[in-house]
């Protein structure tokens, strides 16, 4: 019978983690497959360094854990091998590593060398560096990671029991939502609640509002943050709307501790939210907080994000389209795919800001889990009542549409690519000149072109004209004044797109 959903995971990793305290967490999977199979999913553990397991996929096993490469290849070869419908990677990224894709926009402004994530994963393209060779999603992945640097099992082992035992609700019951944002993005966020729920009635802004959320607040089932985050901290922070270095805290993960309903969907904006780095003795993550608290998904970015102050762009889109696809009755993994795939569909020709937030957004929760009850009558207009295969046939349908349309983006999107030094010339003194006008002191440039597509046979070539295809990007960041604050990287950049010579668009980008 074909498999729905592969568990996969590095046993070696996980028993040199734990000491060798595997056996809970493996008779935790074992009800997780159980589970399952009630729900009607065949599901099968996959340990990618196991050689046995792997030879029956022919693909080489993992023999070192802690490198992208292997573990890409190896996760490549189930998929080709038994095409399953979830992807469900078992562990943080000190068990199956998150890819390292190159960060188009690292420099002296943007101090992330490597944009970490699990989207290549989800991506039938070969490993590589390079983040636009993954802009065509064809796959449903989730992660359920455990703590980086844990030594405690029972984490997890409670992570794979929830998943375990599981249940959809009805609509109403995730349609209040719980929304926090920067007082300096009021507008991006209240857009963003409307564009999700309908209504922005009850967000909240930081400043004036602190951290110390009623407990009614809390226990919505929805949690949208468009806040700023900070590498290696477990708060998030608001911001004045006058835009001065001052970050209050807008979330402490430890004050959410015992005060969450169970099942909650969470969509992040904030730099960060979704970083899994080891705690040591400080508090764990903020996305293992949720997920410790009942959290069916945590769906962040692992790095710098950005958006705009004013409309929905970037960070705003992608959140917004995840949560609209789960509001929407897909599962946490089909609503993470479509989230993507929508995003680089919005856009004719992403920027390089553009790719970074694709590459960086990851989907933490077991991808198969629905949180919202099907519609779908158990019978047929004639009265027959539906076979289990039915669902299984719907969904390898969707599935097949899904890994269609990726490969179309993929095949036909003109991409940035970085050069080496930036372009000199009107355009640039002209977005300097917009910079000065708009009071910020003109900081590093970075320049990309843009490479068009090969032209398939069905699409006229004419569609690339070069009168009317952006030509490139450039990107100028403010000068960032000194000290920066330690905590939160506080990053606005104009991006302007230039077709053959002349601008025709500039947008003012903040870091979340």
């Amino acid at each position: 019978m074909k498999v729905d959903k592969v568990v996969v995971t590095n046993l070696t990793a996980l028993s040199r983690k734990y000491d060798d305290q595997i056996q809970p967490i493996r008779d935790a999977i074992n009800s997780l497959i159980a589970a399952d199979q009630v729900r009607g999913l065949q599901t099968q553990l996959v340990g990618v360094d196991d050689s046995t397991t792997m030879n029956q996929f022919s693909s080489e096993p993992v023999s070192n854990y802690s490198d992208p490469a292997q573990n890409k290849r190896a996760i490549d070869g189930v998929y080709t091998a038994c095409a399953p419908d979830y992807i469900l990677i078992l562990g943080s990224a000190d068990i199956v590593p998150h890819q390292d894709l190159i960060n188009p926009l690292a420099g002296d402004t943007d101090p992330d060398p490597i944009a970490f994530g699990d989207l290549p994963y989800a991506c039938d393209a070969p490993y590589s560096q390079q983040p636009q060779d993954f802009i065509g999603p064809t796959r449903v992945v989730g992660r359920i990671p455990d703590i980086t640097g844990g030594q405690n099992p029972d984490y997890l082992v409670n992570l794979l029991k929830r998943a375990a035992n599981y249940t959809s609700s009805d609509l109403s019951q995730l349609q209040s939502l719980f929304a926090v944002g920067a007082q300096i993005w009021q507008d991006s966020t209240t857009l963003s609640a409307k564009n999700v729920i309908g209504s922005s009635a009850d967000v909240q802004f930081v400043p004036p509002d602190g951290s110390n959320w009623d407990v009614n607040s809390l226990r919505r089932r929805l949690h949208f943050f468009n806040c700023h985050g900070a590498s290696d901290s477990p708060d998030f922070y608001g911001q004045p709307a006058d835009g001065s270095s001052s970050f209050p805290v807008a979330l402490d993960a430890g004050y959410l501790d015992g005060k969450l309903s169970p099942g909650n969907i969470v969509a992040a904006e904030c730099c960060y939210g979704a970083q899994l780095y080891d705690p040591g003795t400080n508090h764990i993550p903020t996305c293992n907080t949720y997920l410790a608290n009942g959290a069916f998904a945590f769906f962040g970015s692992t790095t710098i994000a950005y958006g705009p102050a004013e409309g929905n762009g970037q960070a705003d889109l992608i959140c917004q389209y995840f949560l609209e696809g789960v509001l929407a009755g897909a599962s946490l993994g089909r609503a993470a795919l479509e989230a993507r795939q929508k995003f680089i569909r919005s856009l004719p020709t992403p920027g390089p800001s553009d790719i970074k937030m694709l590459a960086q957004y990851n989907l933490y929760g077991d991808p198969s889990l629905t949180p919202v009850k099907s519609e779908t009558k158990a019978e047929t207009p004639l009265g027959v009542a539906v076979p289990s295969y039915t669902a299984r046939t719907e969904r390898a349908e969707r599935r097949r549409a899904l890994f269609s349309e990726g490969i179309h983006l993929s095949e036909n999107r003109p991409l940035p690519h970085r050069l080496r030094d930036p372009l000199r010339g009107a355009v640039v003194r002209a977005l300097t000149d917009k910079a000065r006008e708009l009071s910020m002191e003109p900081g590093e440039v970075l320049s990309f072109l843009v490479r068009r597509p090969q032209v398939k046979t069905t699409m006229p070539a004419v569609l690339f004209d070069a009168q009317t295809t952006p030509t490139a990007f450039h990107i100028l960041f403010r000068k960032v004044p000194e000290p920066r604050d330690v905590r939160v990287v506080n990053i606005v950049a104009l991006v302007a797109k230039e077709i053959n010579g002349q601008i025709v668009s500039i947008t003012k980008l903040f870091s979340r």
